[in-house]
């Protein structure tokens, strides 16, 4: 499915996005993994992927906050002679405070890292994209971002406004033949997906048609079908993958 395809995950090391790496390996794609740091258990799955599945991993690292880092690294990639046919921006960190109990700078923060970062990212990559005349763009939102409720005044908002982006942005690179696609999981078994209170574990559950939890790689598979060709005539949506809520 994604054979010849080269893809950019950013958050790679653990979660959803890890998942995605094998996921998008094991159908072929070369693969450039982005982590905020270098650590031996990252280095050790990317090798047992790389192996298994008989393909490339490169792997970048820099803070999400970090512009001048994020840039330099990027540029190898975008300068190199090899097309950057996906990008998928899933790197994200979630909160789920009260708006009285947190500071602005607080919230700013959670912004830089769950949606400027994933502009700014897509700004360099679109300078390939563009002279390709050819790609997928795939941003990770949240139910929260299409949910909002109490404590969601950071994490929900910056992805609702990372889904009011990606339908702008897809009616802005359609004339490039960039697709510009987004995925709202719900519950997902991740470390994540752990930290939410009990209470609210218990609800969503319970909310949840299939009353379960998402695993990371049905979230994967989601994002390499709109990787691949066999969706491209799918273009400014937010598919909503969170098991059915009744």
């Amino acid at each position: 499915m994604l054979r010849n395809k080269t893809a950019l995950i950013t958050g790679s090391n653990r979660g959803i996005g890890r998942a995605m790496v094998e996921i998008f390996a094991q159908k072929g794609a070369h693969i450039i993994a982005h982590a905020r740091k270098e650590t031996e258990d990252f280095i050790e799955f990317v090798k047992k992927t790389e192996t298994s599945c008989n393909t490339t991993i490169d792997m970048v690292f820099f803070d999400l906050r970090d512009t001048l880092s994020m840039r330099n690294e990027l540029k190898k990639f975008v300068l190199g002679k090899n097309n950057i046919d996906i990008l998928v921006n899933n790197a994200g960190v979630g909160h789920g405070v009260s708006f009285l109990r947190t500071p602005v700078s607080q919230i700013k923060e959670v912004y830089d890292i769950n949606l400027f970062s994933a502009m700014e990212i897509t700004q360099i990559v679109l300078r390939k994209m563009c002279l390709q005349k050819s790609g997928s763009i795939i941003n990770i939102t949240s139910v929260s971002g299409i949910d909002l409720s109490a404590g969601n005044s950071a994490y929900g908002t910056a992805k609702a406004a990372l889904a009011a982006w990606t339908k702008t942005l897809a009616a802005e690179l359609g004339a490039f033949n960039i697709r510009v696609n987004a995925i709202a999981p719900g519950l997902i078994e991740t470390s994540m997906g752990k930290s939410v209170k009990d209470f609210v574990e218990k609800r969503m559950i319970e909310e949840c048609a299939l009353k379960r939890k998402g695993s990371p790689y049905e979230i994967a598979e989601i994002a390499a079908f709109l990787a691949s060709d066999n969706s491209s005539f799918i273009n400014g949506m937010e598919i909503i993958a969170n098991g059915g809520k009744i």
